[in-house]
């Protein structure tokens, strides 16, 4: 199983002291490299935050923002069971002195005690951003998770290209002998030379050794098997299928060097174009 290093992620909480959110962006990167962009009062959380991605994460650029929705951290509340007690014995006083008149709303709250600041609880409100960045690695590495078994849907498939182009270049290379033997004879005809067998032969066996590619037919096939295991294992797995890449082309290369037929040279340039297109999805794995 393969992941991705392409993913997205959003954790939105309502607390008491206003909205806050977390978004976590990850695009493909040679090493693991995280930034953060916190409120002032969070700065001091950026390195338990960094730890916590690098225990879960191995590669990829991880850009990782922290929003509330407003600096202000206060808000009024109204004590109202101490003003619940003052109108009832602002009622007692009515009732024994008819003539008092009604309170005033204002004076009221103005009484000591009745309205009170609701301050934000730092401890409190670190504790919720931590819990909530928690759970927005956990909804990127699902993501990346979703992601990766995309891409290696899409790598098997040309992987399977590639198998077939092996199985279609083993046919072709088994008719070089006899074609070459053709050629070099209508060659010669055109010349008015005359050989005898052993020598066509012999020139024949060293044009045909030097257009084998059984040795890169069969490096190919390893390295299709050796993809196939990487994607279905556990683990990060990007730069080995990164060095498989690099071997895939050298043998690409070198089965495009020897070809001598004209449908083993088209065959050996459409692996190339297979194995580019590879590549370019093993570049998001992580």
């Amino acid at each position: 199983m393969i992941f991705s290093m392409t993913a997205f992620a959003r954790v939105d909480l309502a607390t008491e002291w206003g909205a806050l959110q977390w978004e976590l962006r990850s695009v493909n990167h040679r090493h693991l490299e995280t930034q953060f962009r916190l409120p002032e009062q969070f700065r001091d959380l950026e390195f338990p935050l960094r730890d916590t991605l690098r225990k879960q994460l191995r590669r990829g650029k991880i850009d990782c923002r922290l929003a509330i929705s407003s600096e202000e951290t206060t808000h009024m509340e109204i004590n109202r069971p101490l003003l619940l007690q003052l109108l009832a014995t602002i009622e007692q006083l009515r009732r024994d002195a008819p003539e008092t008149s009604h309170p005033n709303p204002l004076d009221l709250l103005r009484w000591p005690g009745v309205l009170t600041e609701n301050r934000a609880d730092p401890d409190a409100l670190r504790t919720i951003a931590i819990r909530a960045f928690d759970d927005a690695v956990a909804e990127l590495l699902a993501h990346r998770a979703r992601e990766g078994a995309h891409l290696a849907d899409l790598i098997s498939e040309r992987l399977r290209d590639i198998d077939r182009i092996v199985s279609e270049l083993q046919g072709i290379t088994r008719r070089v002998s006899p074609e070459l033997r053709e050629r070099l004879k209508a060659r010669l005809a055109q010349l008015q030379t005359t050989v005898d067998a052993d020598r066509l032969e012999q020139e024949v066996a060293l044009l045909a050794q030097r257009a084998d590619v059984a040795e890169e037919l069969d490096r190919l096939a390893v390295h299709v098997k050796e993809a196939h295991r990487n994607l279905a294992e556990q683990g990060p797995h990007g730069r080995r299928l990164d060095f498989l890449m690099q071997e895939f082309n050298r043998e690409a290369n070198t089965l495009a060097s020897k070809a001598a037929q004209l449908d083993a040279t088209q065959r050996a340039i459409d692996l190339k174009v297979i194995i580019e297109q590879i590549r370019e999805q093993v570049q998001n794995v992580e």
